[in-house]
C-alpha cells in the first residue's frame, strides 16, 4: 500500500510519481533527490482553500507554513494558488519577497525574533506579526515608532491543550517556549499592554497546539478556549479582536497505521464549533487564518538513494546504508520518525526481507529506519522513502561537509529543477 495516491507503478515495475518514472529521475538528477509533485501541492492547497471558502464563507485565509519547506517556487505555487504564508526568518521573509509574494498574506512568527528581523519585516510591511513575548512587544512598538509606522500584530497565546503527539512537536501546553499562558493570566496582560502602545495594532490572537495531529478534538477545543479570551477582552477591556489565527498541527500518513482525516473536515467541524461559540458568547465571527504546512507539502514529496554496502551481522541485523542519511533527514534521528520504504526499481515486489537503513554520516545514530520490512535489496538499487516533502530538504545540514541535495518538482508528467544541487564549490565559499 502506497501513502498517497499520486505514487504508481508502470510497467517496468518501478515506482513512479505523478505519472514519472524514478528511476529515470534518479539517473537524470542522481541521488539523493527529494522529488514532490506540484500538482498535488497545488491539490492540497486548493482543498485548504475551498474548506474556508465552503464552510465559513470565505472569511479567512490559509496560510502556508514555510519551515515544512522553503524556495522560490514554493512561493511561487502558494502565490498562484491564492493562498499566505507564514514565515519564521529573515531569510523565510526574503525568499518570499523575491517572487514579490502578496505581503499582506504574509504573517511572521518566531519566539525570539531579533531587531533586525523585526525592522526588515517592518520595511516589508508584512499583514501580521506574530509577537511571542511582552519583551517583543515593546521592543516593536519602540522600532515602529522610530521607523514611523504602525506595526500590526497578533499575540500569541498558550491555551494549555496538550495535544497527543511527541513532546517536541508539542507547542500548546503550558510549558512551552512558545506564547503567553491564558490560565497564568500572562496573555490578558499583554492584551492589555498592547491595546495601550502607541505603534501598535493589536489585530488578533494566535496559538498553536502541536504538529502530526490526527484527532480534531483539541483543535476545537483550541478554538472554544481562543473565543472564551476574545469574549473576556471584549466585556472587560471593551476592545474587539477581530483575528483568530488557529495555527496548523494537521497530521498526513507516513505509514499505513497512520489514519489523517480529510483536509476538509477540520474547517468543517472547526466552524462549527467556531460559528456556535461565537453565538453563545455574542461575538461577532472572527476572521480565520490556518497555517498548514506538513499537510500541504509532506505526502507530496519523496526522497529517493542508492543503495550502497549491505552487511548483516548474523542472528544481530542487516544493514543497508545509502548515500544520504541524517543530512537529508534528521527526523528519525531526532524522535523516530517512521515512514514507507520500498525498492523503486522492483516496486510490487513483496518486502521479503527486514533491515536497519542507515546512513553516510560518521555518526552511530544516523539511520532512517529500524526493523524496515523491505523487498531484498542490492548494491545499485533505488531506495525510496515516501512522504518526505516536509522538514527533510527544510531541515538538511552540511554535516560532514556533505553537500545539499537537488529538488525536483514533477507536473502534468514533466520533471523540473526548482533547488539545484549544491556543489564541492558551494561548500567552501564562505570560508575565508
Amino acid at each position: 500500500m502506497f501513502v498517497s495516491d499520486h505514487l504508481g507503478i508502470n510497467q517496468q515495475h518501478h515506482l513512479t510519481i505523478g505519472g514519472v518514472d524514478t528511476i529515470e529521475l534518479a539517473e537524470q538528477f542522481h541521488t539523493p533527490l527529494f522529488v514532490m509533485d506540484e500538482d498535488k501541492i497545488r491539490d492540497h492547497c486548493r482543498q485548504f482553500r475551498h474548506s474556508i471558502e465552503e464552510y465559513y464563507q470565505g472569511a479567512g485565509l490559509v496560510c502556508y507554513a514555510s519551515k515544512a519547506f522553503c524556495c522560490k517556487q514554493m512561493y511561487r505555487i502558494a502565490k498562484e494558488e491564492g493562498i499566505g504564508t507564514d514565515v519564521v526568518s529573515m531569510g523565510e521573509l526574503y525568499t518570499a519577497m523575491s517572487v514579490d509574494f502578496p505581503v499582506e498574506k504574509i504573517c511572521y512568527h518566531g519566539n525570539n525574533k531579533t531587531p533586525q528581523e523585526l525592522e526588515y519585516a517592518l520595511e516589508c510591511g508584512v499583514g501580521r506579526i506574530v509577537v511571542d513575548n511582552l519583551s517583543e512587544l515593546h521592543l516593536l512598538n519602540d522600532l515602529a515608532g522610530n521607523m514611523g509606522k504602525k506595526a500590526v500584530i497578533l499575540l500569541r497565546v498558550t491555551p494549555g491543550i496538550d495535544a497527543h503527539t511527541h513532546q517536541f512537536i508539542r507547542t500548546g501546553q503550558l510549558d512551552s517556549k512558545f506564547g503567553l499562558a491564558i490560565e497564568l493570566g500572562l496573555a490578558m496582560e499583554a492584551i492589555k499592554q498592547a491595546i495601550q502602545l502607541p505603534h501598535i495594532v493589536l489585530d488578533g490572537i494566535h496559538c498553536h497546539i502541536g504538529s502530526q495531529i490526527f484527532d480534531i478534538d483539541p483543535f476545537e477545543h483550541a478554538a472554544e478556549v481562543m473565543l472564551s479570551l476574545i469574549a473576556e477582552v471584549q466585556t472587560t477591556l471593551d476592545f474587539s479582536l477581530k483575528t483568530l489565527n488557529l495555527g496548523g498541527g494537521f497530521g498526513i500518513q507516513y505509514t499505513d497505521s497512520d489514519d489523517p482525516v480529510a483536509y476538509d473536515c477540520y474547517m468543517k467541524r472547526v466552524s462549527e464549533v467556531v460559528k456556535k461559540k461565537a453565538t453563545e458568547l455574542g461575538l461577532p465571527l472572527p476572521y480565520i487564518i490556518i497555517e498548514p504546512g506538513r499537510s500541504i507539502v509532506g505526502p507530496a514529496g519523496i526522497t529517493l538513494y542508492t543503495v550502497g554496502n549491505i552487511k548483516e551481522i548474523p542472528n544481530i541485523r542487516k544493514y543497508l546504508a545509502v548515500d544520504g542519511g541524517m543530512t537529508d533527514n534528521p527526523r528519525y534521528a531526532l524522535y523516530q520518525a517512521e515512514y514507507n520504504f520500498l525498492i523503486a526499481n522492483r516496486a510490487d515486489a513483496p518486502k521479503d526481507d527486514t533491515v536497519t537503513v542507515a546512513g553516510r554520516c560518521c555518526e552511530s545514530g544516523d539511520l532512517l529506519g529500524e526493523h524496515i520490512k523491505l523487498q531484498s535489496a542490492q548494491v545499485g538499487d533505488i531506495l525510496a522513502v515516501c512522504a518526505t516533502g516536509a522538514y527533510n530538504y527544510a531541515m538538511s545540514s552540511h554535516y560532514n561537509r556533505v553537500a545539499k541535495p537537488a529538488v525536483i518538482m514533477v507536473s502534468g508528467g514533466v520533471a523540473k529543477e526548482v533547488v539545484r544541487r549544491e556543489t564541492l564549490e558551494d561548500l567552501t565559499r564562505f570560508d575565508i
